[in-house]
Parts: structure tokens; sequence; C-alpha cells
């Protein structure tokens, strides 16, 4: 299935140079728990994982990276496609990645096997940036979801220096930088289950996602 051509619309943030933010989508994962199978492309509804994410950022927003280090996969879909500049395999290269190559001050990031990610979301998450705010992110009584979440240029210089640190742990850096919590009550007035930080890590996953989808139908 190609991917579907999203009418234009008004882009949040993209007016203003100093809040502009790009989508970032992170697909560099080893898919080990999934028996090494892709999961940006396992079928979901009536489209893939990866066709739901890029319909809720061509919605959102004008520039679109994904992180890849198998970038002639995703030659089908309009993308900026980019490979990390570290070779460790993390999701704190792949943000560093999307934001060296970011065109914006700001990214928002996203895994690429979260199926149920909502436009809404992304906006919500987006529409709270404001100069000054090195990371804006979701906070759930789960905790935060750090990929799910917008982080600032000025971010680069202190993930190069945890990556050559091997210190992987993308909420290590939240101590030295200012971080703006966007709280739960806020989430679910868009996502009342909050399903968009769902992801898939596993075949028990990928199961229990596609049984919720059938009872909840109209959830997109």
């Amino acid at each position: 299935m190609t991917k579907k051509k999203s009418e234009k619309k008004e882009m949040v943030n993209i007016n203003n140079s100093d809040t502009a933010c790009t989508g970032v989508i992170l697909a560099g994962g080893l898919n080990k728990r999934f028996a090494g199978k892709n999961k940006a492309f396992i079928n979901f509804g009536n489209s893939r994982v990866i066709d739901n994410i890029y319909d809720a950022f061509k919605a959102v927003f004008e520039e679109i990276i994904l992180v890849t280090n198998q970038p002639m996969a995703y030659l089908e879909w309009d993308v900026n496609i980019v490979t990390d500049i570290y070779s460790y395999r993390s999701s704190l290269t792949g943000i560093h990645a999307g934001l060296f190559y970011a065109r914006t001050p700001f990214i928002f990031v996203t895994a690429c096997d979260t199926p149920f990610l909502k436009k809404e979301m992304v906006e919500t998450v987006v529409s709270h940036i404001e100069p000054g705010a090195a990371v804006v992110i979701p906070e759930t009584a789960d905790g935060t979801e750090q990929l799910c979440a917008v982080y600032s240029k000025s971010c680069l210089s202190l993930m190069e220096r945890q990556i050559e640190e091997k210190k992987f742990q993308i909420k290590k850096m939240f101590r030295k930088v200012r971080v703006k919590k966007i709280p739960e009550t806020l989430l679910k007035q868009v996502d009342p289950e909050l399903m968009s930080f769902f992801n898939i890590n596993t075949a028990g996953d990928y199961s229990k996602a596609k049984q919720w989808l059938e009872q909840n139908q109209d959830y997109f």
C-alpha cells in the first residue's frame, strides 16, 4: 500500500521562526523482540504502522525527517531520510541525528512502532513549545514520554557529550536543561486513554494493539 496524500492543512508553529518544529520518525531499532521484522511495516487496520504516523505528521509539519540505517526501505515516503551520525544504536543517537539535520529550532520525535499516535496529540505537544524550553514532554502517571516529545537544538552539545560518554538514557540530560512538562489532564483531552504512547515491542503487543483497535474502530 502506498502512502496517502493528506490535504495540506494549517501547520502548527511553522509561521513563528522561534518555535518552528520538524517532525522526526525514529526507525533505527533492531527489532530483536519482534523476530527481526521491521515494525514500521506491519499491517495495522487498513494500512501499516508507518502510514498512520506519516499521515499524522503530514497534517502538522512542513518538514519530516526519518532517521534510519536502512534508507532504501523508506524511499516510498515524502520525507528527508538521514542516518545516525554516531555508530551507537539508541534512541538518543536517533534524536541527535534528527536535531542535527532539522532546519527548524525544534523537533518532535516519535518511534516508528507507535500505531495509535494521534495528530491531535502531536499538535498538543507542539503547541506548548516556547523559546527557552529545551524539552517539551508529556507526563502521565507512568512517567514522561521521551519518544513523544519536543527537543530543542540547544540540546545538541549535551546529547553529544552523553553519547560520547556512552550514557544513552535520554532523561539523564533533563536535570541540566529547562524541561516543560505537559500534564496528563491536558493530554487526556485529546486522547482519553493515552493510546498515542502505546508502542509495539513484541508479538504480544501487536496482538493486544489489534484487539484494541477492533474494539475502538472510531479511534482515528
